[in-house]
């Protein structure tokens, strides 16, 4: 009987009829694209998201420094990879902090922010007031009885001329009622007459030769002037955290390889740093679950975040096999150095390109 073959839709080579799989590419024989098929291969190509998610997840919670030295051992199939477990990890829980915490605090800032800056905090008749107040004041009648009582050092010519000055300098133009260090009315009459943007960037102060971070610096306050729009700003300073997290991640692995030098190539520290960063959002999103079904009280938040420096404790422990007295040495000098120094310096360059690019 003559063989029957079939050709792969994939790699177009002939294999026979009655296999499952190609035996040149694997791929399904009969692979009917069904809406089932469509999402269950989107997820498992790109999360792997198979058994050894499954077999990696408790191992990850519960055994600190386990995968790390099993995968360093030599067991890279069985558990998933540190990288796609970071991936997908990192992926649910910026996308849990985006629902839970940063959409309704972006509001609320917006909200506020805008209601504080249209307030002003001296009104107009205030400032008359005190105007007329300051007025009425002669340091003279003050100072003047004061000396003929054996006050000396001052004149009668000089009272005089301090009154001036005082009267001079408050009723010059001042900017109540915001935080801005630029004369507001002036700005707010160019934005009504459509002024140009370079005239409004030198009523705020900024120079003919400003380069192009500094001008950059002037748009985006004048953007922020016109919009009230401060949770913009911290929306695309969140938005940078993931990217920032690639450059962040391998400096947590840098210094566990400055205190480390001897324990293997930057790439098992590298190693540690994915699995130990796994368990921080792994952590962290389930306590954003728990708080938005049900409140918990702060210090059981503290706890519970304070229980992460004991799990990195016990991963050193396990994954470089020292001492406990060096373990506990070294990993908070490392916590101290990422957190005094990375996590702040971090903060202050994604709030600065937040506001250059939101």
């Amino acid at each position: 009987m003559e063989k029957q073959y079939e050709t792969c839709k994939n790699c177009e080579e002939n294999f026979e009829e009655g296999f499952a799989f190609c035996p040149h590419c694997g791929q399904k024989a009969k692979d009917e694209l069904t809406i089932g098929v469509l999402f269950y291969n989107t997820i498992t190509n790109y999360f792997s998201f198979d058994a050894r998610f499954f077999k990696s997840f408790l191992p990850l919670l519960l055994k600190p420094g386990y995968l790390a030295s099993k995968f360093i051992g030599g067991k890279r199939l069985q558990y998933l990879h540190p990288a796609q477990l970071y991936l997908f990890i990192s992926v649910v829980f910026f996308f849990l902090l985006t629902v839970v915490v940063v959409r309704d605090t972006v509001e609320e800032l917006d909200t506020a922010l805008k209601k504080t800056l249209e307030k002003p905090i001296i009104s107009d008749s205030a400032k008359v007031k005190a105007k007329k107040a300051l007025d009425s004041v002669k340091l003279d009648s003050i100072l003047m009885p004061l000396k003929e009582k054996g006050l000396t050092g001052i004149d009668e010519n000089q009272v005089k001329l301090l009154d001036s000055l005082i009267k001079k300098e408050t009723s010059g133009k001042k900017n109540y009622g915001t935080s801005f260090d630029f004369n507001t009315k002036e700005v707010d009459s160019l934005i009504a007459v459509n002024a140009t943007n370079d005239t409004i960037f030198k009523a705020m102060g900024m120079n003919d030769d400003a380069g192009f971070i500094k001008r950059k610096f002037y748009e985006q306050s004048l953007k922020f002037y016109k919009q009230r729009n401060g949770g913009q700003i911290m929306q695309a300073a969140i938005d940078t955290i993931p990217i920032s997290l690639f450059v962040l991640l391998p400096i947590f692995a840098l210094i566990l390889k400055l205190l480390f030098f001897n324990r293997g190539t930057y790439a098992h520290h590298l190693v540690f740093s994915f699995y130990f960063f796994s368990f921080l959002f792994t952590v962290f999103s389930i306590l954003l679950i728990i708080n938005y079904i049900w409140d918990l009280p702060d210090w059981i938040d503290f706890l519970i975040t304070l229980s992460t420096y004991f799990y990195l404790l016990m991963a050193i422990k396990h994954f470089y096999q020292q001492g406990w007295f060096l373990s506990l040495f070294k990993s908070g000098l490392a916590s101290f150095i990422y957190l005094m120094i990375v996590i702040p310096v971090a903060i202050v360059i994604i709030f600065f390109v937040g506001f250059l690019f939101y």
